[in-house]
């Protein structure tokens, strides 16, 4: 097993050294996406990457998304031989010293996502809160389960080469905002497990954030229908996994007693 770490960059150019700061201790490799940036925080990537040699830069010509920078950095850890990544987002939004417990967690699970839900802080902004709450719900529909607390969040470790199998089995997988909601539902549909692991997260007041209200929500809302819609086809399969849960629990329940 070999880990490493993703950072996709979108105009936080100025918040990626902080981040890769506090990784650094790991000394795991760090793939850094520059998805399009422009010339002043591609700067701030180009000053990181000379400055930290466990950084290694993948450089997209045009912006494409979180979900397309993500998949460029998995197959580029795929070509370095990586077998686990954890994603994080480069705005120091997420606390990076969860990392430890996280790669625990993923080398005595190693065929399992390990997923953060969040943790918010008192100033984390009521509407986000509470419509995450909202979202999460339709992940317990469409997956017929409770195993994942939180589909949003960008902090999760992902075993590299069952996520290379879910890209080539999958005709589409958003390239935005919808896409860790994507992604962690096929994955889990194709059956690997997720753990599910708490992570603080932070929302500064000067933060710069990509999400457009109306078009990203318009994304995730057209992620959860063709989720709701895809639901159909692997009904049976998620109906067996929960009979076979249940039935595994009562016997283990008997044999107790």
């Amino acid at each position: 097993m070999k880990y490493g770490f993703v950072i996709p960059v979108y105009r936080h150019g100025s918040t990626l050294e902080a981040v890769v700061k506090s990784l650094v201790s790991f000394n795991l490799p760090i793939i850094v996406v520059d998805d399009g940036n422009d010339e002043e925080n591609r700067a701030f990537i180009s000053a990181v990457e000379k400055s930290y040699p466990l950084v290694t830069v993948v450089t997209r010509i045009e912006n494409g998304g979180k979900g397309r920078a993500m998949i460029d950095g998995i197959r580029k850890a795929d070509e370095m031989g990586i077998t686990h990544i954890l994603q994080l987002d480069s705005d120091g939004q997420h606390d990076a010293g969860r990392a430890a417990r996280f790669i625990e967690l993923s080398e005595k699970n190693p065929d399992a996502i390990i997923c953060g839900y969040p943790e918010y802080d008192k100033d984390a902004p009521k509407s986000r809160v509470n419509g995450r709450k909202f979202a999460n719900g339709w992940i317990h529909f469409v997956t017929l389960s409770k195993d994942i607390k939180d589909a949003m969040i960008g902090f999760r470790i992902y075993p590299v080469k069952p996520f290379i199998k879910m890209l080539k089995r999958t005709l589409y997988i958003d390239g935005r905002m919808g896409f860790d909601i994507d992604v962690l539902v096929k994955q889990y549909w194709q059956g690997v497990p997720v753990i599910s692991e708490p992570v603080k997260v932070y929302y500064p007041v000067d933060g710069i954030s990509n999400y457009n209200y109306f078009t990203d929500t318009l994304r995730v809302s057209g992620t959860y229908a063709r989720l709701c819609i895809g639901l159909i086809f692997y009904l049976p399969v998620l109906l067996y996994r929960k009979i076979k849960r249940v039935f595994k629990k009562k016997t283990s329940a008997g044999s107790v007693n």
